[in-house]
């Protein structure tokens, strides 16, 4: 089931909200059970093949955790008992997950020929297992004991997060899900939830499903092995950089919206990463529970920045290609976290020879910040597109020609520019440019936006849904006012009419 269709829209969240306040005023406890099974309904949407799957997880899971806490257990029989759970969860993930793609690379690396196995990748497999796995870590350090199975249930299966995120934190949800004050409807909150969902609504379907077709058809085109010229090369780039940022920004709009309609606040997952003036700030802006996560559980076991700046630097480097390999089992996966990986390494070691260097330096001023806004975005960019592609042969075809090296294309009337590629050593190809004007202008508009335009907890203002605070908004505000509901009731009828135009498309963080 997606956020994105009808029949969540107009009948499972409705009936889903509606009986968990009937039945909240009764039984806080029940009501929790309840939006559990709702969840896990939902979940089973999709198939309901690995909802026995999900719920063992969960129950091997929450009866580990119970002798993980029990702090009179012998040390050493907790910590066995916490090794074989994360090494359970993570042969999990790992069969599910990448048993082909190990096969795949072996056969590759031998040349054996062997046989593939046959494999579905459960929806939301990656999101509920490093949730899980988050979970027993601070069990086993007594920062936690959860003794309610409905909670821990509700946890990690609460719908708004199941499906791609964000990854959930037990001493952010565990305390609201306690909180008696949510089981009652709260008119406020209703308001600001369906507003932001609306506004996430629009971003997915009138947005990210509308420039998609623009970048599909580059991505397409290098699969088949055609060159890619200047400029339908970054066409096609920007294109998805474009959809993957309303896509994502969308999905976690509409969770966050979701989710305070019942009372409950999300983590903020998605800040306006393409304002990002370095790419250690785009990755405190960009899947941000994701950050927190390969922060707090891989980089800082790790040794993190506690030892020497060579390791710092081979731990951000470990942390990237593990944390590119978690959002798919390809190389070109494990090659666009490596980037990130080296992007970071340089970040730091910039900043270090900076401070050292000028460590009284005025702050940047505009033009430089916009800058360093500029440069990241274009890192990010090139990036996508190892990440977008199928193959290292299509991303470097892309990328060779984002770097001027199969030539400009060129309308064929377009002399004089023509005369300037030429002399910039870009041969120009006589042709039409594939991108269309109507394209460019699009993903110029779409620019600004990302650049200029609030996002959606900014415009909330002090309404925000989300649990961490942003800074406030720009000149409008939300409030609860005529006219921010006729505003907001006619862009949702807008982006709910491009639903019913054709079956809802998946959002593209589902795949991981």
């Amino acid at each position: 089931m997606l956020f994105n269709s009808s029949i969540f829209i107009l009948a499972f969240l409705p009936v889903t909200l509606a009986l968990f306040f009937a039945v909240g005023r009764v039984s806080p406890n029940a009501a929790a059970t309840l939006l559990g099974l709702a969840s896990l309904v939902f979940y089973g949407a999709w198939s309901v093949q690995y909802v026995p799957l999900l719920l063992a997880s969960i129950g091997v899971n929450f009866a580990l955790s119970q002798v993980l806490g029990d702090t009179a257990r012998r040390p050493g029989t907790r910590r066995a008992v916490f090794i074989l759970a994360i090494c359970a969860n993570l042969a999990l993930l790992g069969y599910f997950k990448y048993a082909n793609f190990f096969l795949n690379s072996w056969a590759d690396a031998t040349g054996s020929n062997l046989a593939l196995w046959s494999i579905v990748l459960p929806l939301g497999i990656s999101f509920y297992t490093f949730t899980q796995i988050a979970f027993l870590a601070d069990t086993w350090k007594n920062q936690v004991r959860e003794r309610n199975f409905a909670h821990y249930l509700l946890f990690v299966t609460y719908f708004p997060h199941l499906i791609a995120g964000p990854i959930l934190h037990h001493a952010e949800m565990m305390p609201q899900f306690r909180n008696k004050a949510i089981y009652r409807p709260n008119w406020e909150n209703i308001a600001i939830g369906v507003s932001v969902f609306i506004m996430g609504l629009a971003k997915k379907t009138l947005i990210a499903d509308g420039i998609a077709p623009v970048g599909r058809a580059v991505f397409t085109s290098a699969d088949y092995g055609q060159q890619i010229e200047f400029f339908r090369a970054w066409g096609g780039a920007l294109a998805y950089a474009m959809q993957i940022y309303f896509d994502f920004s969308g999905y976690c709009d509409m969770a966050i919206g979701i989710s305070i309609l019942f009372g409950v606040r999300l983590p903020l997952n998605f800040n306006s990463p393409y304002k990002a003036t370095s790419i250690v700030d785009f990755w405190r802006r960009w899947h941000m529970t994701l950050s927190r996560f390969l922060r707090d559980y891989l980089y800082v076991p790790l040794g993190g920045s506690r030892r020497s700046r060579p390791r710092r630097y081979v731990n951000l480097m470990i942390t990237m290609l593990l944390g590119g390999l978690w959002h798919g089992a390809a190389w070109t996966y494990v090659a666009w976290g490596g980037l990130h990986g080296f992007y970071l390494v340089v970040n730091h070691a910039w900043e270090y020879l900076r401070k050292k260097i000028a460590p009284n330096a005025r702050p940047a001023g505009r033009f430089v910040r916009a800058l360093s806004v500029l440069l990241t975005f274009a890192a990010v960019t090139v990036a996508w597109v190892l990440f977008r592609a199928n193959s290292f042969a299509s991303a470097m075809r892309i990328i060779s020609g984002m770097a001027g090296l199969n030539g400009i294309d060129l309308p064929a009337k377009a002399a004089s520019l023509k005369t300037l590629a030429a002399n910039i050593g870009m041969a120009p190809v006589s042709q039409t440019p594939y991108i269309s004007n109507t394209a460019i202008l699009g993903l110029l508009l779409l620019l600004t936006m990302c650049w200029l335009a609030p996002n959606a907890y900014q415009i909330m203002g002090a309404k925000n849904p989300a649990l961490n605070a942003v800074e406030p908004g720009a000149r409008w505000t939300w409030r609860p006012s005529l006219g921010w509901a006729v505003g907001l009731g006619v862009l949702g009828a807008v982006a709910f009419t491009g639903i019913l135009t054709g079956p809802p498309s998946e959002f593209l963080y589902f795949q991981f």
